[in-house]
């Protein structure tokens, strides 16, 4: 007659079943008397073994039980699953089933529909019993309604099937099928038919459980017999004694006891049809020889005189017919002293508060007033309860009264995106054209509520609702310049000009090998080509000079050209502590001179200085840290030294350059300058291989670290 949903208690935080009357029963008085009765006979229970009812209520034409959630699975479920079960298990659930009914019998509530689905079994084991739709007070009528009877029929009792009185002992008998079906995987009685089955309940003895499992002990079957016997008085007498013999029946003492008999009313009827032995001859001889000795008793007894049989009954009709008759009187005359007038229930609906109070008085009947939400205008009879029926005079009639157009109230929004916000006000019932949509500052992201009206917790009026939302723009982005090598002072007007920040904080001073002092060496954290916008944060780190371990040499480079009096284009390439392979200048030599060469080096950082004559490699030079500090102390170093092949930087050739060119006639002289330019080659060879290594060594190095990478 219900469904039951899942849901969320936001007060309290926990799970709760929601039970809803279906809608097609919203207007049948009897199942909304049903629905109440449930949630009536629940709540007057408080006990482990009874799911806990937690409210009750209307809302609208919405009939609804709020109930306790049980995580877990119904009994039915587990039967199917598992069954047959283990008697252990079986014996306690039926046992946690009887304490629920004894303290459901105590309150004088009988269940009457016991049944695997009403069973609900937690993850911890713990029963539940639940759906108490159809209960009666122990105290109430039948549950007989015109001819019908209401409850499962594979569960219910002999009394129930008959439409009798069903009391504690009913409970008991659907009980003791639910531990038949639990231990036996099957149901005591089975039929085509609904009809079939009550009468195999009223007729039929039930087959024996150990005939269907032979796993069950003697005492379990014992207790399950007795729970069904047709008879309400050969049953246990209540749930706590059934309870009391479950907790015992698998003690070891127990299992293998006599199995129960039971008082046979048949035994004491001498009218029964019985097998008896034949008479024989003698015996016949026997019973003549005694007849003479009663004969002359019989016959001296007189016959008794006819008498007239009609005269007592129709005196004790006459006499029935007279106390009736008094009875009758007298109930009518105390009825017509104590019977209370009773008037009809005008029907005061969509009428003002004040009227409809007026036609009760007038009608001699009061009014309690409840106010609750409505379309209708304020203070009118939305409702009344009851209505169309007639009632005592001075009975409270209940009048439901509007408190005015319903008002809603908003959320608050600020913060939030404003897809989000739309469905959340559609949910509401307020469409797009009662939006206004405004453009605020720009944030991270664009779209997201910065203000909001009306403000949050104001109630206004759903029709009249006019909402305004202030809503982010994106930020607009461009490409980080690079800032590094400039100047500080050049650095610092970039910044302003591209609407950017630099903190108070936000310089930071460094040595540095690869820029002069005062010249911007990292921008953080926007590199170059990064994506930034206005208003940003930048920091910068300006170089402070040299380290104090730099060191600075003077190299003297000789260079002559290919012919005297022509010139030839020398370009010096510098790689060293401070550059990478940088075009240090570029002459015009037209007769033998030195170049001088400014190099800085460190203790892990040697230069090298490569003379190029065109594309041709001529010439290298290294100088070490070594030489460093040797020119520092006083000492010599060679003037001209050009690299040889070699392994380690300190394996130098302090030879002079080797010219592109040179003098001499003869074979001697164009053998000289054959080896000249194959030496030289050669010698091209071994320093592009070297630079090539020192592009590795830094690509490991930044592998390493960029710390030191930037440091070398």
């Amino acid at each position: 007659m219900a469904l039951v949903y899942k849901g969320h208690d936001l007060l309290l935080n926990r799970k709760v079943a929601v039970k809803v009357l279906r809608q097609q029963y919203v207007h049948d008085e009897e199942f909304i008397r049903r629905f109440r009765r449930e949630a009536q006979a629940a709540a007057s229970l408080s006990h482990p073994n009874v799911v806990s009812i937690y409210d009750v209520g209307q809302e609208g034409e919405v009939h609804y039980i709020v109930m306790e959630y049980i995580e877990g699975t119904t009994l039915n479920d587990l039967i199917k699953e598992k069954a047959p079960l283990q008697v252990e298990e079986a014996v306690h659930y039926a046992s946690q089933i009887a304490d629920a009914l004894d303290h459901a019998h105590h309150n004088e509530i009988i269940h009457r529909d016991i049944k695997p689905h009403n069973i609900l079994i937690g993850r911890n084991g713990r029963v539940k019993v639940t759906d108490f739709g159809i209960a009666r007070a122990a105290t109430s009528s039948t549950i007989t309604q015109t001819g019908s009877v209401v409850g499962s029929v594979h569960y219910f009792s002999p009394e129930h099937a008959k439409g009798t009185n069903t009391g504690e002992k009913s409970d008991i008998y659907s009980l003791g099928i639910v531990m038949y079906q639990m231990l036996t995987a099957k149901l005591p009685f089975l039929g085509e038919s609904p009809i079939s089955v009550a009468l195999k309940h009223l007729q039929e003895e039930v087959e024996e459980p150990r005939k269907v499992n032979p796993l069950i002990p003697q005492s379990v079957e014992n207790v399950i017999l007795k729970a069904m016997r047709k008879k309400p008085e050969e049953r246990y007498q209540s749930a706590k004694q059934m309870m009391e013999d479950l907790d015992t029946c698998l003690h070891a003492d127990r299992r293998n006891e006599p199995k129960v008999t039971f008082w046979d009313s048949e035994g004491m009827d001498d009218e029964r049809t019985l097998v008896m032995p034949a008479i024989r001859p003698n015996q016949l001889n026997d019973f003549k020889e005694e007849e003479p000795a009663e004969k002359p008793v019989w016959r001296e007894e007189s016959a008794p005189p006819k008498k007239k049989t009609w005269i007592k009954p129709t005196i004790w009709i006459v006499v029935l017919l007279i106390v009736l008759g008094g009875m009758w009187y007298l109930v009518g005359f105390v009825k017509g002293m104590f019977t209370v007038e009773t008037v009809e229930v005008p029907n005061v609906e969509h009428r003002p508060l004040l009227q409809a109070q007026a036609e009760l008085t007038a009608a001699r009947l009061t009014s309690n007033v409840v106010y609750e939400k409505s379309d209708e205008a304020k203070d009118v009879v939305v409702r009344q309860d009851p209505v169309g029926m007639r009632l005592n005079v001075g009975t409270k009639v209940t009048l439901y009264v509007s408190e005015g157009v319903a008002k809603v109230q908003l959320d608050n929004y600020v913060g939030q995106t404003l897809a989000d916000v739309k469905l959340k006000l559609q949910a509401l019932g307020i469409n797009d054209n009662q939006i206004t949509i405004n453009q605020g500052t720009a944030e991270e992201k664009a779209d997201i509520i910065q203000q909001q009206t009306p403000s949050p917790g104001q109630e206004f009026e759903l029709e009249k609702a006019a909402i305004t939302l202030t809503v982010s723009k994106a930020k607009e982005t461009f490409k980080m310049p690079d800032l590094v090598g400039m100047s500080e002072e050049d650095a610092k007007k970039q910044i302003t000009k591209l609407g950017l920040k630099l903190p108070a904080n936000g310089i930071t001073r460094e040595k540095s090998y690869k820029y002069p002092k005062g010249k911007v060496t990292k921008q953080f954290p926007f590199d170059k080509d990064a994506e930034v916008s206005k208003g940003e944060e930048i920091t910068l780190v300006i170089s402070d000079g040299l380290p104090e371990d730099a060191g600075q040499l003077s190299v003297s480079i000789p260079v002559k050209p290919t012919e005297e009096g022509k010139d030839s284009e020398f370009k010096i390439v510098v790689s060293d502590a401070q550059y990478d392979n940088f075009e240090y200048k570029t002459e015009r030599v037209s007769k033998p001179q030195n170049l001088e060469v400014k190099v800085i080096v460190s203790p892990d950082k040697k230069a090298v200085i490569l003379i190029k004559e065109g594309d041709n490699l001529i010439n290298s030079i290294t100088r070490t840290y070594q030489d460093y500090e040797d020119q520092k102390n006083g000492k010599t170093v060679s003037p001209n030294p050009s690299v040889s092949p070699s392994t380690t930087p300190k394996q130098q050739n302090s030879g002079p350059a080797i010219p592109v060119g040179g003098s001499g006639s003869g074979a001697g002289a164009k053998a000289k300058r054959r080896a000249s330019r194959l030496y030289k080659g050669l010698e091209d060879r071994i320093n592009a291989a070297r630079i090539h290594c020192e592009g590795i060594k830094r690509l490991l190095l930044c592998t390493a670290g960029r710390r030191k990478y930037q440091g070398d």
